[in-house]
Formats: structure tokens, sequence, C-alpha cells
């Protein structure tokens, strides 16, 4: 799979900063801003355009387990009727830099196929940021936690096609 990345508009969430909306320009704005408490704030930046998950989706089954922040990821499966399913992330955190991370998956996994999903190396496109040596282990391991949540639902959307 690419790590070229389009997001669709509807779908992209973030920050007038730079209008990025794909993987490798999130690489190219990260390789212009040299201190690392610049690309936090700008991932922070990232988050703040994040629409905000309502309330009423803070469910237990939306709640992302291992992570020390409190972080929700809504799934929303589309065109599973014999096609492949894509699956439309929604979430929120109570933590900025949470909601920028957020955001980063967003922009790798929402609106693509469960397929493309499942066949991404994560840790190998968000090591193109960098993202690894300035996370706290805490950190890190949420925002893993986050990706295998995504990619768990992906399988299940892929099972439940199987099954349809």
């Amino acid at each position: 799979m690419s790590a070229n990345l389009v997001v669709e508009p509807q779908w992209a969430y973030l920050s007038d900063m730079a209008q990025t909306s794909t993987i490798d320009g999130l690489v190219s704005d990260f390789s212009v801003l040299e201190a690392w408490e610049d690309r936090y704030r700008y991932v922070i930046e990232l988050g703040r355009d994040l629409a905000s998950l309502p309330q009423s989706e803070r469910t237990p089954a939306n709640k992302v387990q291992g992570c020390v922040s409190q972080v929700w990821i809504k799934t929303e499966v589309k065109g599973a009727n014999g096609g492949a399913p894509m699956l439309v992330f929604h979430g929120d955190s109570d933590a900025h830099i949470v909601r920028g991370l957020i955001a980063i998956l967003f922009m790798l996994f929402s609106g693509r196929t469960a397929e493309e999903i499942l066949a991404c190396d994560a840790p190998a496109v968000l090591g193109r940021l960098g993202l690894n040596e300035h996370l706290t282990p805490q950190r890190s391991n949420g925002l893993f936690a986050m990706v295998e949540r995504i990619k768990a639902d992906a399988q299940a959307a892929l099972a439940a096609r199987a099954h349809a």
C-alpha cells in the first residue's frame, strides 16, 4: 500500500497551518520544523481541528483500551454490500497531543478499504515522522493500541462481509 494516502476532504480534520492531507505532506511539513517542540505543537494543532466526538459516542464500545488518556474511536463501515468495506473513523481524546495523533491516524486510515488498512505497515509509515523517537513509552503504546483497534475493526468488517 502506498504511503501517499489522500484523505477525502469530508474526512480530513487537519490544521489550517498546512492543509496537509497526506502522510507524505505531513513528513514534508515535519522536515521544515527542525525542533521537536515545534513538531509537537504542530501535532497538537492537527488535533485542534479534529471534530469532537459527541458525548453519546463516548461509549465503552468505542473506548480504546491500552491508552493512558481517554480515547474513543467510532468506526463507520460503508460499502459492505458485497463490495470492499470502506472504513471511516471519528474519534476524540481528553489529551491535546493524543487528539493530534488521532488526526494523523485518520489521515492514514480513514476512507480506506479494510484490505488497505490491514496491508498498511503503520509502524513504518509513522516511523517516517519520527514519532517513536519523541513520544513517551506510554504515548507510543497508546498510539499502537489505536492502530490495533483500527486494524481489528477492519478485520471485523471483512468478516462481516464474508458472512453476509
